[in-house]
């Protein structure tokens, strides 16, 4: 008796190709859609002037809007250390220093600069279109 097979289509070419039904069945199941990203609409960019932050609060985060030299960063607002709102923060250059612990983090990547933080703040991917900062979740 034979096993079942699937005949398969290789885009880009002229040939079909057999694969054995359990095969593609599990390469199949494999695969996930990539959830596609939301994008949430924070603030006018006019509102946060260079080397200033903003707390916003928009689909269900409360995050950090950073404006460093007139590009936006965003981030958590919490502080990863202790209840610390890290756009209250003094700002020094592209390091926001935590006004509870005085723990600092890279403002564009998150990574800790100095203790007593030992958790990366996370970081969201930014765009400005039209005066307005967006963030993709």
């Amino acid at each position: 008796m034979s096993k079942p097979v699937v005949y398969v289509w290789s885009p880009g070419s002229s040939i079909w190709n057999i694969v054995p039904a359990p095969i593609l069945l599990v390469h199949l199941s494999l695969q996930q859609e990539k959830p596609v990203p939301t994008r949430v609409e924070l603030c006018k960019a006019d509102a946060i002037a260079a080397g200033n932050a903003l707390r916003v609060e928009a689909a269900g985060l409360t995050v950090a809007v950073f404006n460093i030299d007139g590009q936006f960063y965003v981030t958590d607002d919490a502080c990863t250390h202790g209840p610390g709102s890290l756009s209250e923060g003094f700002i020094d250059g592209d390091v926001i220093e935590c006004n509870f612990h005085n723990g600092q983090f890279n403002i564009k990547t998150g990574e800790i600069v100095s203790p007593p933080c030992i958790i990366p703040i996370k970081t969201y991917p930014t765009v400005v279109q039209d005066g307005k900062v967006f963030i993709e979740i």
